[in-house]
């Protein structure tokens, strides 16, 4: 028997009559505090990030500092379109990330569970390619249903979708046309999810557009909801897969799934590519070493839950990237 108290790994569920009241309050001054100078914090490194790729593009990538002194002497000078962009940026990747964290929140809150508010994570301006690591929430209790286990993990990702499917209908609406040479400009490429390709079809948007803070949030959003959704360990996908299969079958498909994501990153790296899915193959190794915590109420999920698997799944395969990003 696995032991019951073995922990969550990133985010820790639990479960509890519906709207029973948490036993520790986690909205005290001095957390709300904390919270709000994280996402104040964040808020001024993603706007940095944005404003830097809307004064120099991917050429930002090359000289992040020099791309950021750019926009500090742009606004000094009055030109403050960057640095609006660089707003517009923020805006909607905080909203989305935020949305994801906050379904998974008062999908607590619904099961009387403990948890904080998000986490917002602020990264160095362009240390990565969206001035943050992200944002979690700490939920503070062994999970023991399998409905809680599953509405508390599909409830992030679909949240999340559902802010980040219209910032990329408006991204691409009023994306600007790139000329043919952008092909060849840059050394580095950023390919779109299947969803992104068909919206393109559907509102007749040039294969080649310049750079938008919108597009990018929406882009940056759908593939952090893929990875979340795959169906391993202790990410959403994996609750999700857990609450429907069982501790077997499970930890099956998580192996496979990881083999899967370790042999995609073999050939991007025999392509010469960035090693993104190595990383994640070895995130996902991690999760895997680490386990799931049990349930222990198997009442049946149901019909309606079942086919929002199947909506998750869906969205899981709109937003997927093979290969997110390659170098000419």
């Amino acid at each position: 028997m696995e032991n019951t108290d073995q922990p969550y790994l990133f985010t820790e569920f639990a479960t509890a009559p519906p709207f029973a009241r948490p036993r520790e309050i986690e909205l005290s001054a001095p957390r709300v505090l904390l919270h709000s100078a994280l996402l104040v914090i964040t808020a001024i490194s993603t706007t940095l990030t944005g404003a830097a790729f809307a004064a120099a593009g991917l050429g930002a990538l090359v000289q992040p500092i020099a791309s950021i002194i750019m926009v500090v002497r742009e606004t000094s000078a009055g030109n403050v379109d960057s640095l609006a962009k660089g707003f517009l940026f923020t805006f909607t990747l905080l909203t989305i990330l935020g949305a994801h964290e906050l379904g998974h929140y008062f999908a607590c809150r619904y099961y009387g569970i403990r948890a904080t508010l998000p986490f917002f994570i602020p990264a160095p301006p362009m240390v990565t390619l969206f001035g943050t690591f992200g944002a979690v929430i700490k939920i503070k209790e062994p999970i023991k249903s399998r409905r809680a286990l599953f509405d508390i993990g599909i409830a992030g990702p679909l949240a999340g979708f559902a802010f980040a499917l219209p910032a990329a209908v408006v991204g691409l609406m009023f994306a600007t046309p790139a000329p043919p040479a952008a092909e060849v400009t840059g050394v580095t490429q950023f390919h779109d999810p299947l969803l992104f390709i068909l919206l393109s079809k559907l509102l007749g948007v040039p294969r080649w557009i310049e750079w938008n803070p919108i597009y990018w949030a929406a882009w940056g959003a759908m593939l952090v909801t893929a990875l979340n959704l795959f169906p391993v360990g202790q990410l959403d996908g994996g609750h999700v897969l857990y609450a429907i299969v069982g501790r077997r079958a499970h930890a099956w498909v998580s192996g496979a799934v990881t083999a899967a994501c370790g042999s995609l990153a073999i050939s991007t790296l025999l392509l010469h590519q960035p090693p993104v899915y190595l990383l994640w193959t070895l995130v996902l190794l991690l999760l895997m070493k680490v386990g799931h915590p049990p349930v222990v109420e198997e009442e049946p999920l149901g019909a309606t839950r079942i086919t929002l698997a199947i909506i998750a799944a869906l969205v899981f395969l709109m937003c997927f990237m093979h290969l997110p990003i390659t170098i000419s």
